[in-house]
This record gives structure tokens, C-alpha cells and sequence, in this order.
């Protein structure tokens, strides 16, 4: 078995899924208690537990227990490591683009 050890990996990972995007949506508009992320997907609270625990896995979200609630928070400034990969990558795609419109104009 491989080893994932890199954090973007666990990020993307998590991204992967629906599910879980839906719920990195809801925490936008502030903490939320496990139950109300698990509630638009008909779930059980195991079930969004396990979500969750993929979103704490790559370090997008936090739990914090007060008495039997989970609160779940966001943590955003971990989706900056995707965004600054997808950047690098977009810049890469623009320049290929751009070598590309340029072959064609002088082939006209």
C-alpha cells in the first residue's frame, strides 16, 4: 500500500466528493453542527461523521465537541494550497494557448 503523504493529495481527496463540497459550502456561512451539515443529504450522523472526518483528514475543517454536538468549522486558508496548484497549472495551460493562437494567426 502507498503511503499518502502529501497534503494536496488528502485535499483533493476530499474535494472528490460531492458530498463533502456541499458541505464545505454550508460551513461558508459560518459553524454548523454535524447534524445540520448531515440533514440536506438524508444521512445518517455516522454517515456524515465519516465526511467529515475525510475533510479533518486533509485539514479543511475542525471539530470541536461541545457536550454531544460536533461543530464543525472551515478552514479555508488549506483550500489556498489547491488554488495556488490549479493556478500554477492554469498558467501553464495559457501559455500552451497562447503558443497555439499564435501558430495559427501566422499559418493565415
Amino acid at each position: 500500500m502507498v503511503n499518502n503523504t502529501d497534503p494536496l493529495d488528502d485535499i483533493f481527496k476530499a474535494l472528490a466528493d460531492p458530498t463533502r463540497r456541499a458541505m464545505l459550502v454550508a460551513l461558508k456561512t459560518g459553524d454548523q453542527p454535524i447534524s445540520t451539515l448531515a440533514a440536506p443529504h438524508s444521512m445518517t450522523l455516522a454517515g456524515a461523521s465519516k465526511h467529515v472526518g475525510v475533510l479533518e483528514a486533509a485539514g479543511l475543517v475542525t471539530r470541536e465537541r461541545q457536550g454531544r454536538t460536533h461543530i464543525i468549522s472551515l478552514r479555508a486558508d488549506r483550500l489556498r494550497e489547491a488554488e495556488d496548484w490549479l493556478e500554477a497549472m492554469r498558467g501553464f495551460w495559457s501559455e500552451r494557448l497562447d503558443a497555439l493562437e499564435r501558430a495559427l494567426s501566422e499559418e493565415s
